[in-house]
């Protein structure tokens, strides 16, 4: 006789059909897988910042892993009471998620934070996108993550602060990738943006001239 799944009960909570219970308890899986990388992730930053601005950078991070480790503990127990087992091995997250590992290593303070801002805004969009989902079932749910979105937005604005212009733009815009977002902020000892962020720019501007003097003679 084959082995009995031990991961969904028999129950979930009052006012929803099992059904709806234990699908929305899924979509909470992927959160918690999320949340799950985004506390390693910070604290893999916590461990690796240099440079100036080190011990402001490495102590602003510590609370945001605090809350974020709670935030896990909260999706998982949301699951367990929606009759959901809530997995938290290692392994669920690698077999289960869209998105690759974070691959900043050693570098300053304000290179971390850019690199970070496109991990939160990944976190945040795809929270958004499951509170439209409980919105439609269950407003218990949907509270708890409206919460979390709304204390990821605070700490992705902590370290936007850190990367903003006066005139209210983020250096790492044009970043697709968190390498690339680290590197669109890095500077030398003076100040200066670094050669390798200047290549990239000078590079670009170059392909952007080439592209208008075939446009001319197109023209």
């Amino acid at each position: 006789m084959a082995k009995k799944s031990t991961k969904n009960a028999s129950y979930t909570v009052p006012g929803l059909t099992t059904t709806e219970g234990h699908a929305l308890a899924d979509t909470l899986q992927q959160r918690l897988n999320a949340l799950n990388d985004l506390q390693l992730t910070l604290k893999h930053a916590h461990w690796n910042v240099v440079g100036p601005n080190f011990i402001s950078v490495h102590e602003m991070l510590d609370p945001q892993i605090e809350t974020v480790r709670g935030f896990v503990d909260e999706v998982a127990e949301r699951m367990a009471t929606m009759g959901v087992s809530p997995n938290g091995l290692p392994g669920a997250i690698v077999a289960s998620r869209k998105w690759d590992d974070y691959d900043v290593m050693r570098a300053t303070g304000v290179e971390h934070l850019a690199a970070l801002d496109l991990v939160y805004s990944g976190v945040i969009k795809d929270h958004r996108k499951a509170i439209e989902k409980a919105g439609k079932v269950d407003p218990i749910t949907e509270d708890m993550l409206i919460g979390q979105v709304k204390g990821l937005e605070l700490f992705q604005w902590f370290m936007r602060s850190h990367i903003e212009s006066v005139s209210g733009q983020l250096e790492n815009s044009n970043a697709s990738t968190e390498k690339g977002a680290a590197n669109s902020v890095a500077t030398d000892k003076s100040g200066k943006l670094t050669k390798s962020t200047k290549s990239t720019k000078s590079s670009k501007s170059a392909k952007a001239e080439k592209s208008d003097k075939k446009a001319d003679k197109k023209k």
